[in-house]
């Protein structure tokens, strides 16, 4: 039985947001990508996302197949994401009454845990087949020390977990994570890696790139997410001194985002003077996702220092624009970049030994050379088509039989 149409839902940011800023991340590319691939592979999307702005037309038609409804839940203005956890029941009757209006569906896809308990309730009251993609998941943030739990968000990934039809994990080492520390059934997780479109995201002239953005530095390189302590800034920073450089520049693209970010962005800031290297970092805002192609051009190399990361859609652009990326040896980074291949993986934290790596790439032309060809190649194994291929076939399969039941 083929799938016709799916309901997508992002509860806490929505796809058509600016990544980098706020919420909006990596999972923000995902969802849009994620929808507009399925919807060009024939499987129609509607995806339900908070109404955060009193502006928000409630159905904003993305492209033909594809989608964003806005559910008045809660204030039309900004919520903390901590504080989502009350506006779950609203958002779900809200939804369950747009959707009883709308085209039937034929399964229900949530992503993140405060998306997984509205999609939870509404597979029961509608009695849906349910997929869950995390995305992150808190007992691998807390192992990483990062306290991402604020008092619910464990307890409501065990339940989505053990009631969904399918999860879907980016990455061999999410789908272990999903089976040892919550007890998933390893019979209903899927490995669907992300993608990237390659059609934006290609290698191209590095001096064009920088002239564009107005950079006349010798050396680049370049830490592109949310400012945020999960994401190591301060480590990008302390690998720019490391490098004892004064030729090189690094560009910070993003702004702050949760309830440490306004804090941890002066702290870097002061970091970066501490350092001596505050005037060599760039500090720009968030950029329209397709507009970062010529960021990941322009620079020599991208660091991906993360504590933890399910995946890491930074280090493939940025492989796929044939950029080397010297990242964090944790989660879906370890497949992403290949150690002494395509770039780098730091076990540990040491600004000294991302520094290493960093400096092998700037002083030989050759080996960077190497890298960024076999980084192209590597990169070229994801894309949206392929997830969207499988997906459409995995959609189908769950129409075709009944929802799980759970206590």
């Amino acid at each position: 039985m083929a799938a016709r149409r799916i309901a997508v839902f992002s509860m806490h940011t929505s796809p058509l947001a600016q990544p980098g800023e706020g919420d909006g991340g990596g999972m923000n590319v995902y969802v849009r990508a994620l929808a507009t691939a399925v919807a060009r592979a024939g499987v129609e999307c509607d995806v339900y996302t908070r109404a955060a702005a009193r502006s928000a037309a409630p159905v904003v038609e993305v492209e033909p197949g594809f989608r964003v409804l806005h559910v008045t839940a809660g204030p039309r203005a900004e919520v903390p994401k901590h504080e989502l956890i009350d506006l779950v029941e609203p958002f779900t009757q809200a939804a369950e009454a747009m959707m009883r209006e709308r085209p039937a569906v034929d399964a229900l896809h949530a992503n993140y845990w405060l998306s997984g308990a509205v999609a939870h309730r509404l597979k029961h009251r509608l009695d849906l087949p349910l997929v869950a993609t995390f995305h992150t998941l808190a007992r691998v943030k807390a192992d990483a020390g990062v306290d991402d739990d604020p008092g619910h968000r464990t307890t409501v990934e065990h339940e989505v977990i053990a009631c969904a039809d399918l999860m879907l994990a980016s990455t061999g080492e999410e789908r272990s994570h999903l089976a040892e520390l919550y007890s998933a059934d390893p019979g209903r997780i899927e490995i669907v890696p992300p993608g990237v479109d390659h059609t934006v995201f290609a290698p191209g002239d590095r001096a064009a790139a920088r002239a564009r953005l107005g950079i006349d530095a010798r050396r680049v390189l370049l830490f592109a997410g949310r400012v945020q302590p999960l994401k190591g800034v301060d480590l990008a920073v302390r690998c720019l001194a490391a490098l004892d450089d004064p030729g090189a520049v690094l560009l910070v693209v993003g702004g702050p985002s949760g309830r440490a970010g306004d804090a941890e962005l002066r702290r870097v800031r002061a970091l970066a003077a501490e350092l001596g290297v505050a005037d060599r970092v760039r500090w720009v805002r968030p950029q329209p996702h397709g507009r970062l192609v010529d960021f990941y051009r322009a620079a020599d190399v991208c660091l991906v220092p993360s504590r933890t990361e399910s995946f890491g859609l930074v280090a493939l652009e940025a492989a796929s624009c044939g950029t080397p990326v010297v990242a964090a040896a944790v989660g879906g980074l370890r497949s992403l970049v290949v150690d002494g291949g395509t770039g780098a993986l730091v076990e540990g934290r040491a600004p000294a030994d991302y520094a290493a790596p960093v400096a092998r790439i700037l002083a030989d032309p050759t080996h960077a050379a190497e890298l960024s060809r076999r980084a192209v190649e590597h990169s070229a194994r994801y894309s949206w088509s392929t997830t969207a291929a499988r997906l459409r076939r995995l959609y189908g399969d769950l129409a075709a039989r009944r929802p799980v039941r759970c206590d």
